[in-house]
Formats: C-alpha cells, sequence, structure tokens
C-alpha cells in the first residue's frame, strides 16, 4: 500500500507503529475539556459503575465495540453538550 501511496519512509514510520490507549501526557490532564470529562468520570464513574452492574449484572462496558455521539442540544441559558457513550456489555468470565 505505501508503495502504491508512494509514501515516504518517514511518513510511513508513524503509521506502522502500535496506537498507544489509554495514555495521557500526564497523570490529570491540563486540557481544559479533556479535564472536565475526567472530572465528570471521576465524580460519577462509581455510580455509572453500580447502575451498569444493577441494570446488566456483573460485568464491564467495553472500549473496543463501542460507540460514541457528541451532539449541541439547544437551551435558553445556553447550549448544552450531549455526549453518549455505547459500548457492548461484557460479563466477567469467571
Amino acid at each position: 500500500m505505501a508503495e502504491e501511496l508512494q509514501l515516504d519512509p518517514q511518513v510511513l514510520a508513524p503509521l506502522l507503529r502500535q496506537p498507544s490507549r489509554g495514555t495521557l501526557d500526564s497523570s490529570v490532564p491540563t486540557d481544559p475539556t479533556v479535564y472536565r470529562l475526567y472530572e465528570v468520570l471521576q465524580v460519577y464513574g462509581p455510580a455509572i459503575k453500580e447502575l451498569i452492574h444493577e441494570n446488566f449484572g456483573d460485568g464491564i462496558m467495553s472500549a473496543i465495540n463501542f460507540r460514541l455521539d457528541v451532539a449541541r442540544q439547544p437551551d435558553p441559558d445556553g447550549d448544552r453538550v450531549v455526549i453518549t457513550l455505547n459500548g457492548k456489555f461484557l460479563p466477567y468470565q469467571w
């Protein structure tokens, strides 16, 4: 494929690297938007986990078989951001 596209070796090298998953530049994100998402999961993560277990049983939400949607919701007090995390439920296999 690289030959067909006539890619330089400098361009090809990064395309062949394994993608990193779940790494940040620092332990706590410094970008304001990413920090707010981090904060939401810090505050609500345990409750979300309990709701998943209550509704589905003992398991996790897949981050591989996963869909994400970001939408704008008009609001008189200022538009709102709606983020939908849609992951397949994976029961623990004991």
